[in-house]
């Protein structure tokens, strides 16, 4: 005898990855200084480093730090995209 299907749930984003987080100072000099979910966040950096061209063209998992972006990653010129993600969490209250 098969057994009955459950009803296919929806994916529930996770509450915590969901809740606004403040950028400091020098996050908020690219993001913006109101508080944001982390996955808006990214995006926003993402787009900023798009526009201004800091991904390294022919490594493309770097990212070239600007004037901007320097602060964010510790001093650092260049840091690849996992190490950004955790150097921009030292930067979230």
């Amino acid at each position: 005898m098969p057994k009955p299907k459950k009803p296919a749930s929806k994916r529930k984003p996770n509450a915590a990855f969901m809740r606004p987080v403040q950028p400091d100072d020098k996050l908020s000099a690219i993001v913006g200084s109101k508080p944001l979910p982390r996955s808006e966040l990214t995006k926003k950096l993402w787009d900023y480093i798009k526009k201004n061209g800091c991904q390294d063209k022919k490594k493309r998992t770097m990212i070239n730090a600007d004037d901007s972006l320097k602060p964010v990653f510790n001093g650092k010129s260049q840091v690849s995209m996992f190490e950004m993600t955790k150097l921009v969490s030292g930067h979230i209250k």
